[in-house]
């Protein structure tokens, strides 16, 4: 049993430690996740937001079948950024400056200043992306979820997600190649 289904039996329970220990651990991350889909950061807040408030208002209590709590968890969140999307019929790009919040102070300033450039272009590459590829690349690479995971999140086979991923791959490495970047980089 893995440490978000045990936090989400205990808020079942009555404890409302449980529902701080989610959001603790999940928050961050499934923030991350939306803004991938919706690609606006402060949007993104609100809807994990509302993920976490729908978990304390309905107590879906048929949760174990569903597999490991983050799958079952972003699963609602990206339905709740789709249900978003399909409402608003928009998805706003906040651009490269949620990726500079990443970067410490400390570094060098050159370094900084490459590591921001190269953010940017890491950035507007993946939004060149179709949304399925980025999807599986964020929830495969920054979410080191397994291609099961993502296939129960995105509702496709394990080998679209796979194919996918492949294909994503290959597309972000030409978009790098064109933006400048040499095979050494990537």
């Amino acid at each position: 049993m893995d440490q978000g289904t045990i936090s989400y039996d205990k808020f079942l329970s009555g404890d409302e430690e449980g529902l701080y220990e989610i959001v603790r651990d999940y928050r961050d991350g499934l923030i991350l996740y939306i803004n991938s889909l919706i690609r606006d950061f402060h949007t993104s807040e609100d809807l994990a937001e509302d993920t976490f408030v729908r978990l304390f208002v309905k107590k879906p209590a048929n949760r174990k079948e569903k597999g490991p709590f983050k799958t079952w968890l972003y699963t609602i969140g990206r339905n709740i950024a789709l249900d978003y999307l399909r409402k608003t019929g928009r998805g706003h790009i906040s651009g490269p400056d949620d990726l500079e919040n990443r970067l410490t102070e400390e570094e060098d300033p050159e370094k900084l200043l490459l590591k921001k450039e190269k953010s940017r272009l890491l950035y507007e590459a993946l939004t060149r992306l179709s949304e399925d590829q980025r999807q599986v690349l964020y929830l495969k690479y920054f979410e080191a979820l397994s291609s099961k995971e993502i296939a129960g999140i995105m509702r496709k086979t394990v080998r679209n997600v796979d194919t996918l991923a492949y294909r994503g791959r290959q597309a972000l490495k030409d978009e790098l190649l064109k933006e400048g970047f040499t095979d050494e980089d990537l």
